[in-house]
């Protein structure tokens, strides 16, 4: 019983996930490349597999219809657009992933993107290790109104850690929990009303069905004059080259950006000053990151049981 191991850093942090596929009598196909793997790479590596631990390769029609032997996804982490859910669910392949996993990666890591992004920590470490002795005025967080679209785990995560730091916190979900809300004192808002009243942004949701972006130049155009954006979600939610140019002419102060449309990222984003990149790591923190490979393949042999 073969099967894959996709992701690039899969393993990494322990050998505990190969070991449970293994003590089940599993043999382990791993991703050789330490990349994120192509549609044809994906068929030539699974084709005897009869399950993939998967990452954000993209597993369409044509991989699902070249993997005769295939009954189990596993995904890695939350996110399922890389993942053809209708077909996999016509060709009776079961699909999970793992939804706790990086809730509290994530949520410190918006939080850690946010203080760096508004005390430009990342500038002055650049500066310095350049030899450039030069002190740069940022913001204190204090008081500043946080602006949480997405109030699903992460999101309400997010609002708590902001809460926990006296910050007032307005929300916004199309299906919000009022109770939650009311326990946490997160103001629920309409969209409109999130965009136009928040010094800080911050993204926590899976995007439009569309591929359309969440936050586009008519979004943008809402914010205040100066506020932040930090989006940890998924690439593409929101629009790049809009960021851009509000970032070129300082409608807003400055974003945090981890997820992109295409990645690896080397795009216009990196020419900027008041911006904070980092390669797609929410998750990658040690303790987060074993326990959803853990969990991951935990579901994939349940689910092949």
């Amino acid at each position: 019983m073969k099967v894959l191991t996709s992701p690039s850093s899969f393993g990494q942090v322990s050998s505990e996930p190969f070991d449970i596929l293994e003590e089940n009598g599993f043999e382990v196909i791993n991703n050789p490349y330490g990349r994120k793997l192509t549609e044809d790479e994906v068929i030539e590596l699974a084709k005897d597999c009869i399950g993939i631990v998967a990452g954000v390769e993209t597993l369409s029609a044509k991989v699902m219809d070249a993997l005769p032997d295939l009954k189990c996804i596993s995904r890695v982490g939350i996110g399922m657009d890389s993942v053809d859910l209708k077909y996999a669910g016509q060709k009776g392949i079961i699909v999970n992933n793992t939804p706790n996993g990086p809730t509290r990666a994530v949520a410190e890591l918006t939080l850690g993107m946010t203080m760096s992004l508004l005390r430009k920590i990342p500038q002055a470490h650049s500066d310095l290790k350049n030899r450039v002795w030069k002190k740069q005025i940022g913001n204190l967080l204090y008081n500043k109104v946080v602006g949480v679209i997405g109030l699903g785990r992460i999101g309400k995560l997010v609002s708590q850690l902001f809460r926990g730091l006296e910050n007032p916190v307005i929300g916004y979900d199309p299906f919000p929990d009022a109770g939650w809300a009311e326990k946490w004192d997160v103001k629920l808002v309409d969209f409109e009303t999130l965009l136009k009243t928040a010094d800080i942004i911050t993204i926590h949701v899976p995007g439009n069905e569309d591929k359309s972006p969440v936050i586009g130049q008519k979004e943008l155009d809402l914010l205040k004059q100066g506020a932040f954006l930090i989006n940890i979600s998924r690439g593409g939610i929101v629009d790049e080259s809009a960021l851009y140019q509000a970032l070129s002419e300082k409608k807003l102060a400055g974003a945090a950006i981890d997820v992109f449309s295409d990645e690896p990222y080397s795009g216009q984003l990196c020419d900027l000053d008041n911006v904070v990149l980092t390669p797609h790591l929410g998750s990658y923190a040690e303790e987060g990151k074993l326990l959803m490979e853990i969990d991951a393949v935990n579901n994939l042999i349940n689910a092949l049981k």
